[in-house]
C-alpha cells in the first residue's frame, strides 16, 4: 500500500511541475482498432465523362464508363508514365481519379490500364495521338502537333491540357437558312483540295459562295482509322480528325462560312464504330472478332444486313448517353447548324436479314429517332437540321418528316437514264414529297448525285446513247444534259443537295482507286469553257430558287416518265414551267401551260406568247426551257 501510496505522489508532483514549467501533456496512446476500407463518397461533383478540369486547370478528375471491370489505372505524363490506381463510384460502373499540380498550359498524353491488360484512350478525349499514322501529317496542316510518348506507352493515346487555346467567334448572328430554300454542298476535305485541309478549303470559299449554295455538309471528320478515308469508319467521337487540321482551323472554318451565310452541317455515324474505338475494345471477345455480351453500347452480332464495324444497340441507356454527349458537344463547342445520320435505319434492334425486312415500319427505331431529335432541340432549337439517311417504309419516313427531321431522297438511277438518253426507266418522279405521304416538301431532300453514287457525268460519257450526230457520250453534249436535269432539279420543291464538283461536270469514277480510295482533284476544270457554263448553269438555278417563292411552295403538276418531261408550278398569279426534252431525238411538245399569253424564258431570255392554253413546240435533243407568267427575279 505504500509503494502505491508513494507512485501517485510522485505522479502528482511531476503533473503540477509539468504544469509549471508550461510542458504539454504526453498523449495518450490510442486504442488500436481492426482496419476499415475507406467508403468511397462517389464520383466528385465535378466530374463528367471524360476529364474536367478544376482549380484553374490545375488539376483534373478523369473518368471511365468501364461496368464490371475489377481493376482500372491512369497513366501519363503527369506521373511520367507510372500507373495510378483509379476508384470506382458507388455506382459500381464509372472509375475517377483526380490529378494534381498540372500545368493548365501544358498538353498532358495519357491512357488507361483496364485489368491489367488493355491499353486504350479515353473515348472522350478531344485528341489522340496515334504512332501509326500521325507521322503522315503535314505541320502546315497540324502545326506544333504533341510528340508521341515513345518507349513510354504503345497504342493510340489520349491529349488533355486545362487552357485549351480558345477561339473568339466571330459571326455570331448567323441566321439559318429555312428548310425549303436550302442548297446543301456535301463535300470530302480529303479529295476537294490539295493541302486536304480546313484552311485550303476555305480558300475556295467564294467559288462555293458564287455557286450559291447556303450549306456545307462535311463527311465525317471526328477522328476515324488511318487517315485516307471517306471517315465512315470512326473510333473518337469527341476528337476532330488531325489529317484535316486542328480543332481551332474547324471552329475557324465553320465561323467563316457563317460570315458568307452558309450553314455547316457535320456527318454523324451513330450506326457503328471499328475497332480502333476504345468502348469496342473494353468488351471484345479477339477469338470470334466481335464484342462480348457485356458490352454496354455494341452489339454481340449486327442486327441488319448493311452494317460494316461493329453494331451500336441504340436501346441501351449507355448508348443513348453517349450519343447525347456527342451531340451536346459539337453543337457547344463548334456552333455547327446541323447533324446528318448516317445510315439511321440502322438504329433498330430488330433483326433483318433482306432490305425489305430492314426497311419495314419500326416503332423502336422511330423512338430512338424522336429522342435524339427532342434532345437536340433542347440544345439548340432555331431551325436545326437533322438529316437522315434512312430510305426505309415511307409512312415510317412520313412520321419522322412530321417531327421535322429531314430525310435524303436519292434521285440518281432515274435522272442518270434521262441524261444518258435511256428514256424507259428516266421518271423521276419519286422527287416530289406528295409521292412520299409527306404534308409539305420541306423535309425531302432531294439530290443526283451523294458520295455513294456513281458519278451521272462517268456513265454519261461511257453509256450515253446516240442517235445520228446526236451523241450523249461527247462531253459538250453530256455536259448540256446535266444542265438540263439541274434545271429540273432545283424547279422540284424542297431543299436539295449537290455532291462536290457535280457542278463541273466531274466524271471520274466512284471506283477509280477503289471505291473510297483517294480521287483526283480538278480544279482545272473551272477554267474550261463547258464545264463554267455548267457551273454558271447551277448558279443560276439556285439563285431562281432562293428569289423566287415559287419554287418552295408551288402547287406542282408533272410529267416525268416520256422523253419531254415538264414540271408547271402554280402559286398565286403566277406559274412556272420547266421543260425539256430528254430523248436523243427531236420531239414535238404538248403540255398544257393552263392560261395564254407571254411567258418570259428564264434560260434564253426570249419571251414566247401562246395564243391558246397548250405549248407546241418541237423540241431539240437536250434542249430545256424555264417559262413563267410573271418575270422570274434572280438566277
Amino acid at each position: 500500500m505504500k509503494r502505491i501510496f508513494l507512485m501517485v505522489l510522485i505522479l502528482s508532483v511531476l503533473a503540477t511541475a509539468c504544469k509549471k514549467n508550461n510542458v504539454r501533456n504526453i498523449p495518450e496512446v490510442p486504442t488500436v482498432n481492426p482496419p476499415v476500407t475507406p467508403v468511397d463518397p462517389g464520383l466528385p461533383a465535378a466530374a463528367k465523362e471524360g476529364v474536367v478540369f478544376i482549380n484553374n486547370g490545375a488539376s483534373a478528375i478523369v473518368t471511365l464508363y468501364a461496368p464490371g471491370k475489377t481493376k482500372v489505372e491512369l497513366t501519363g505524363d503527369f506521373n511520367d508514365w507510372k500507373l495510378l490506381t483509379m476508384k470506382k463510384a458507388v455506382d459500381g460502373n464509372t472509375w475517377w481519379v483526380q490529378i494534381d499540380q498540372l500545368d493548365p498550359n501544358t498538353e498532358y498524353a495519357y491512357q488507361f490500364l483496364v485489368d491489367d491488360q488493355l491499353k486504350i484512350a479515353d473515348p472522350y478525349c478531344e485528341k489522340i495521338l496515334d504512332p501509326d499514322n500521325d507521322t503522315y501529317i503535314q505541320s502546315s496542316t497540324y502545326p506544333n502537333l504533341k510528340a508521341y510518348p515513345a518507349g513510354k506507352t504503345t497504342g493510340i493515346v489520349s491529349v488533355m491540357q486545362g487552357n485549351q487555346p480558345v477561339y473568339n467567334w466571330k459571326n455570331t448572328g448567323f441566321v439559318r437558312p429555312a428548310k425549303n430554300n436550302l442548297v446543301i454542298y456535301e463535300l470530302l476535305v480529303r479529295d476537294f483540295t490539295n493541302d486536304h485541309n480546313y484552311a485550303s478549303t476555305l480558300q475556295k470559299l467564294d467559288y462555293l459562295s458564287g455557286l450559291g449554295i447556303n450549306a456545307i455538309e462535311l463527311m465525317p471528320v471526328n477522328e476515324f482509322e488511318g487517315n485516307l478515308s471517306w471517315g465512315y469508319n470512326p473510333s473518337f467521337y469527341f476528337a476532330p480528325d488531325k489529317y484535316y487540321g486542328t480543332k481551332t482551323a474547324l471552329q475557324n472554318f465553320i465561323d467563316e462560312c457563317h460570315g458568307k451565310g452558309i450553314a455547316v452541317i457535320l456527318d454523324m455515324v451513330f450506326n457503328h464504330s471499328f475497332g480502333q474505338s476504345p468502348m469496342v475494345q473494353l468488351y471484345f471477345d479477339r477469338s470470334v472478332n466481335k464484342p462480348t455480351a457485356e458490352n454496354p453500347w455494341f452489339n454481340v452480332k449486327e442486327t441488319h444486313p448493311y452494317n460494316v464495324g461493329y453494331d451500336f444497340n441504340h436501346e441501351s441507356t449507355a448508348t443513348k448517353v453517349f450519343v447525347k454527349n456527342v451531340l451536346k458537344f459539337w453543337v457547344q463547342q463548334y456552333k455547327i447548324d446541323g447533324f446528318r445520320f448516317d445510315l439511321s435505319k440502322g438504329f433498330t434492334q430488330r433483326i433483318s436479314t433482306d432490305d425489305a425486312s430492314f426497311s419495314a415500319y419500326d416503332a423502336s427505331r422511330i423512338a430512338i429517332l424522336k429522342d435524339y431529335n427532342n434532345y437536340i432541340k433542347s440544345l439548340d432549337g432555331n431551325n436545326f437540321y437533322v438529316i437522315l439517311e434512312h430510305f426505309a417504309d415511307a409512312a415510317e419516313e412520313s412520321v419522322l418528316a412530321n417531327e421535322g427531321m429531314m430525310l435524303w431522297n436519292n434521285l440518281n438511277y432515274n435522272v442518270n437514264e434521262a441524261t444518258m438518253g435511256w428514256i424507259s426507266a428516266s421518271d423521276f418522279s419519286w422527287a416530289f414529297s406528295a409521292k412520299h405521304g409527306f404534308s409539305k416538301p420541306d423535309n425531302l431532300i432531294n439530290f443526283i448525285e451523294s458520295h455513294d453514287e456513281e458519278r451521272t457525268m462517268f456513265k454519261n460519257l461511257a453509256y450515253g446513247n446516240i442517235s445520228g450526230t446526236y451523241n450523249v457520250q461527247q462531253l459538250a453534249t453530256a455536259l448540256k444534259r446535266e444542265e438540263m436535269a439541274a434545271a429540273f432539279l432545283f424547279s422540284v420543291p424542297g431543299p436539295k443537295m449537290i455532291w462536290q464538283f457535280e457542278e463541273l461536270g466531274y466524271e471520274i469514277s466512284i471506283n477509280y482507286n477503289d471505291r473510297t480510295g483517294v480521287k483526283p482533284i480538278h480544279w482545272e476544270y473551272f477554267q474550261q469553257s463547258d464545264r463554267k457554263a455548267l457551273y454558271n448553269a447551277y448558279a443560276k438555278f439556285i439563285g431562281l430558287k432562293k428569289a423566287n417563292g415559287i419554287f418552295s411552295t408551288g402547287t406542282p403538276t408533272y410529267n416525268l416518265a416520256t422523253g419531254v418531261k415538264y414540271i408547271r408550278l402554280t402559286d398565286g398569279g403566277n406559274t412556272v414551267v420547266v421543260v425539256g426534252n430528254f430523248d436523243v431525238q427531236q420531239v414535238q411538245a404538248n403540255i398544257d401551260f393552263g392560261t395564254a399569253g407571254k411567258w418570259y424564258d428564264a434560260v434564253t431570255g426570249n419571251p414566247i406568247t401562246l395564243t391558246g392554253n397548250t405549248y407546241n413546240m418541237l423540241l431539240a435533243p437536250g434542249e430545256y426551257h424555264i417559262y413563267s407568267l410573271k418575270a422570274l427575279s434572280g438566277g
